[in-house]
């Protein structure tokens, strides 16, 4: 009878695969990094041939070295992935058609639907599998959007945060080019756009507090203190930042990604105080607090805004960190508690009234892990 085979090999071979599919991952998003990028080194936040943020990073901030990249890709919990069914209110043509004006739906991750005017609009656009530069690999999404790309009516402006692959989508882009009016992107973002087939003439580039003004509303971007790049060789190319929506006497506050940092006062002051904010609260970890914020910060950074009501984002779609997927939902909301924070956690695809939103359900605490966690 022939000798069981040892599980070093077999575990040899396996960590050789995932070492090759990185090495693709890598190669691929190199070989895809065509787009020509403007120059704009009059920026103010523009030197030494990158963009920086506002603040410098700590000396004394934590690095994420090989030890914490080894095990985010090969010792990962099993809790960062749902273990059911995540649940979705699927979306019609039909539905938004008829939907009242200030409705906004979180279709994932960080994609929010508004609609303004009697016009929509929409953050973060991506419907793509996974969100990697290839579609064998990479984060692989926990559930579909709620509507598809082809059934989304007419959007009148996109507003793109920066350009990680959690947030531009380059097929995504390519099939919205047609049915929208605008794209409205930091510096260099637009150039990525432009570049994957949208007329020139459709794509708005901004730096920091600059805006456009649509349909007499006004879309302002903000600081943030994060980092861009797609590539090896194209690391803070572009810039990044948040949004401010201002329609009439109704503000809205889209985070994008950011670590914890004083302008968010700022932000606050000149333009707050946010009848709602669309807050990052995702995707943390105590080994890069200067580029994600942890749950605590986001609800600071949300009290700093003037925010009324708080919606978390940037969690329940792809597995980007270390914490249990369902951690950032029971963070905030215990921590919104303590606060007497309002917080709305809408079941992806559920209707908020931007007018007057409500707290939404606990719906996490029914898929698998989650669940178990809650009744304990």
């Amino acid at each position: 009878m022939p000798e069981p085979s040892s599980p070093k090999p077999l575990l040899r071979r396996r960590w050789l695969r995932r070492l090759l599919v990185l090495g693709l991952i890598a190669l691929s998003a190199s070989i895809a990094l065509r787009a020509q990028i403007g120059d704009y080194s009059a920026s103010p936040q523009f030197s030494d041939g990158q963009f920086h943020n506002i603040t410098p990073k700590p000396a004394d901030s934590p690095e994420p070295g090989a030890k914490v990249m080894w095990d985010f890709f090969f010792n990962k919990p099993a809790n960062t992935v749902p273990d059911g069914p995540i649940p979705v209110r699927k979306l019609t043509r039909a539905e938004l058609d008829a939907a009242p004006d200030r409705s906004l739906y979180r279709l994932g991750h960080s994609i929010i639907l508004m609609k303004l005017r009697g016009k929509w609009f929409i953050t973060d656009p991506v419907f793509s599998e996974r969100a990697s530069p290839v579609q064998f690999a990479g984060p692989k999404r926990f559930h579909a959007p709620p509507i598809s790309l082809e059934e989304l009516p007419p959007i009148r402006a996109v507003l793109f945060s920066h350009d990680h692959y959690d947030h531009l989508d380059s097929a995504a882009v390519k099939a919205l080019a047609a049915k929208t009016d605008f794209f409205l992107a930091p510096l260099g973002v637009g150039d990525r756009i432009a570049d994957w087939g949208v007329p020139p003439e459709k794509v708005k580039q901004f730096d920091w507090w600059n805006g456009f003004s649509i349909d007499g509303m006004k879309f302002v971007l903000t600081p943030t203190q994060h980092f861009s790049g797609r590539g090896l060789r194209d690391s803070n190319r572009t810039l990044w930042g948040s949004w401010v929506i201002i329609d009439g006497e109704k503000r809205v506050y889209f985070s994008g990604d950011s670590g914890y940092f004083k302008r968010f006062a700022e932000i606050g002051e000149r333009f707050g105080p946010f009848d709602l904010t669309l807050m990052e609260t995702g995707a943390y970890n105590t080994q890069w607090p200067y580029v994600h914020m942890m749950p605590a910060q986001t609800l600071q950074a949300h009290i700093d805004l003037g925010g009324k009501w708080l919606l978390p984002i940037h969690n329940g779609t792809f597995d980007l960190a270390m914490h249990a997927w369902y951690d950032p939902f029971e963070q905030i909301t215990r921590l919104g508690g303590e606060r007497g924070i309002n917080i709305t956690t809408p079941v992806i695809g559920e209707r908020i009234d931007i007018n007057n939103p409500h707290a939404g359900e606990y719906w996490w605490r029914g898929v698998g892990s989650a669940k178990e966690m809650a009744q304990r």
